[in-house]
């Protein structure tokens, strides 16, 4: 199964794509957004080239596993993937991905790695490998 994997920002929307097989996945450049509406033109594009089988949302929560503002509108750009593409959303807890994927790619790359799209890519690539594991 092919998962295209989204960390959901207003300014940025990192993009990964997954396979259950390998249960890894691979960066694809993020997208930018307008107050975290994305080109959807580059969406469907994204959708056309991985044909994936399910489509991942990172749910942004609080520490405590309460929701916060960027929850819902994580929420509802997954809906508008699932309306607009008829594919299948879920949507996977993704606190401290951005955390984690600051540290390995400062750790790789040192400050040339925490561009910010480069960070949001390499969260939702945490966030698809996450839920392949939870599957």
């Amino acid at each position: 199964m092919t998962v295209i994997g989204f960390d959901f920002g207003t300014k940025s929307i990192g993009v990964a794509v997954g396979q259950s097989i390998t249960g890894t996945a691979s960066i694809l450049s993020a997208l930018k957004a307008q107050d975290g509406i994305p080109n959807w033109d580059s969406v469907e594009r994204l959708i056309k080239e991985w044909q994936p089988e399910r489509v991942v949302v990172g749910l942004p929560l609080n520490m405590d596993g309460t929701e916060q503002p960027l929850t819902q509108r994580a929420r509802k750009f997954g809906n508008r993937i699932h309306g607009r593409f008829n594919v299948p959303v879920d949507f996977q807890d993704e606190r401290l991905t951005s955390t984690a994927a600051r540290e390995a790619l400062f750790e790789r790359e040192g400050y040339r790695g925490l561009e910010k799209g480069k960070v949001d890519s390499a969260a939702a690539l945490l966030i698809v490998e996450d839920y392949l594991r939870s599957q």
